[in-house]
C-alpha cells in the first residue's frame, strides 16, 4: 500500500551547516540548518508486497518483546542492552556490542528530545571514526578498526503504537553520493558530525504502519566494510487523525563488531 507524507530534506549549500543543540545554554534550544519540506510516496511494508533486509537494504523490521516494563524504572538499561545485544548476535552476526546511547523521544513542544524530522543519518564517516575513538579510546579504537565494525540503531515505539510521525527509511540503492551533505552538531561541551540528505526523486521511501511496542527496527548507521549508511527521518502522517495518543520512543545506537 502506498501512502504519501512530508519529510523535511537538507538543502545543498555553499557554506558549511550545522545544527546547534540547546543553542544559549537553554536545554531543548534548537538551531537548525535550512530544511526543505516535500511531500514523499511511501511503500506501507506491513501490506506484505516488499520487505526489508539488514543485509541487502541496511534495514530490518522484527517482533522483539522487552521485559522492561517501565523505561523510567531503576535498572532498566542493564536488561534492555541485554535483550539488545542478542538481538544483535542472532539478527546480524555481531560478536561483541556495546551501547552507549538510549534517546526517549516525545512528541510534545515541552519534551527535550523530539522526533528527528530531518532526513539523515546519525554520523558521516569522520563523526563514526571520531566516535569510535571516544568510545574505546584510541589503542582499542586501533584494534577495532583492523577488523569489521559497524554503528547500528534500535528504534522502538513505546507506550502505544505509533499513530503519528512514523520513522521512514530510504532504501540506500535509490540514493546517489552526491544526495549526502555533512551537517555538524554543536553541543555545549563537544562537536559531532552526521549526514543530512538532499531530495532526489529517486528516492525510494518506506515504513511499517502502526508500529507497536513489541515491534522493533535495526539499521545501519556506518559500517567501515561499506554496508550502506541508511537515510531516515520522522513522516508527518497521521495514520488516524481522530486518535490522541502521543507518538514516544526509544532508540539505542550500538557500537557493534563482527
Amino acid at each position: 500500500m502506498t501512502r504519501t507524507g512530508t519529510v523535511n530534506y537538507h538543502v545543498h549549500k555553499p557554506a558549511p551547516q550545522a545544527f546547534v543543540l540547546d543553542a544559549d545554554s537553554i536545554a531543548g534550544n534548537l538551531v537548525s540548518p535550512e530544511l526543505a519540506a516535500t511531500e514523499v510516496a511511501l511503500t506501507d511494508l506491513r501490506a506484505g508486497r516488499a520487505g526489508a533486509s539488514f543485509v541487502s537494504d541496511g534495514f530490518e523490521f522484527g517482533v522483539a518483546p522487552t521485559r522492561v516494563t517501565s523505561f523510567e524504572s531503576l535498572g532498566w538499561q542493564k536488561v534492555y542492552d541485554r535483550e539488545l545485544a542478542e538481538l544483535l548476535c542472532d539478527r546480524i552476526g555481531a560478536r561483541e556490542v556495546l551501547f552507549f546511547d538510549h534517546t526517549l523521544r516525545i512528541d510534545d513542544p515541552a519534551a527535550n528530545r523530539r522526533p528527528a524530522r530531518n532526513v539523515h543519518s546519525d554520523l558521516s564517516p569522520q563523526g563514526a571514526h571520531q566516535r569510535l575513538v571516544d568510545i574505546l579510546g584510541p589503542e582499542r579504537a586501533r584494534d577495532w578498526a583492523a577488523g569489521h565494525y559497524a554503528f547500528v540503531n534500535l528504534w522502538r515505539p513505546v507506550e502505544n503504537p505509533i499513530n503519528t510521525a512514523p520513522l521512514g527509511f530510504v532504501r540506500p540503492a535509490t540514493v546517489d553520493d552526491a544526495d549526502w551533505i555533512d551537517i555538524d552538531l554543536i553541543y555545549p561541551d563537544r562537536r559531532g558530525r552526521i549526514l543530512g540528505l538532499a531530495a532526489n526523486p529517486r528516492h525510494d521511501w518506506v515504513y511499517l504502519s502502526r508500529m507497536t511496542p513489541d515491534e522493533i527496527v535495526w539499521f545501519n548507521i556506518y559500517d567501515n566494510r561499506g554496508r550502506p549508511t541508511v537515510g531516515h527521518s520522522a513522516i508527518d502522517l497521521a495514520e488516524d487523525p481522530d486518535r490522541q495518543t502521543i507518538r514516544k520512543s526509544l532508540e539505542s545506537r550500538a557500537l557493534v563488531r563482527f
